[in-house]
């Protein structure tokens, strides 16, 4: 009697080349990399992004950047930083470091830019939540996004998807 083995750990040629160019220290994704933390709800921690994200032009790249060196900060009612932020001071402070001049509430900021499809998201794009508007976050790309959520909660990236209520995107830069 002949049996034929199968393996249950197949490695694809693509996983194979990708674990070959990681391992010499080329990047093949804009996030080289993240960590988990926990719980990806929509109100707290997430994953935490360590590495920088491409953005599609200078402006957005900063504010990115900017928002994403915010990670773990408290979520603070009025905050726009540097000790603490609410989601609308994360979002204006991050496009003021950049040099782009944004309202400062999240109903506010929803009227600012153009408006952007969901399927066209980029880094630095702001989402809104909730109808009437009462939250925004920062798309991040990859289906993620950074925020600050609410009392007890830290400035994190979470999935979008984590976030029900989605209303809107706009694009400021």
């Amino acid at each position: 009697m002949t049996t034929t083995r199968t393996s249950t750990t197949r490695r694809s040629a693509r996983g194979a080349a990708l674990a070959l160019l990681t391992g010499a220290g080329i990047a093949l994704t804009p996030f080289a990399a993240t960590a988990s933390t926990g719980d990806a709800g929509g109100g707290g921690t997430g994953t935490v992004v360590t590495s920088t994200v491409v953005a599609p032009n200078h402006a957005a790249q900063v504010a990115v950047d900017t928002a994403l060196a915010q990670q773990g900060k408290p979520y603070v009612w009025g905050g726009t930083g540097p000790g603490g932020y609410d989601c609308s001071g994360l979002t204006w402070s991050a496009y003021q470091a950049a040099g782009v001049e944004i309202p400062r509430t999240s109903r506010a900021q929803s009227t600012a830019g153009v408006h952007v499809d969901r399927a066209n998201l980029q880094p630095g794009d702001l989402i809104f939540f909730y109808d009437p508007v009462g939250h925004v976050g920062m798309y991040i790309g990859d289906g993620l996004m950074v925020h600050s959520s609410t009392y007890g909660n830290p400035v994190a990236v979470v999935p979008v998807d984590s976030m029900w209520g989605y209303n809107t995107a706009r694009r400021v830069a």
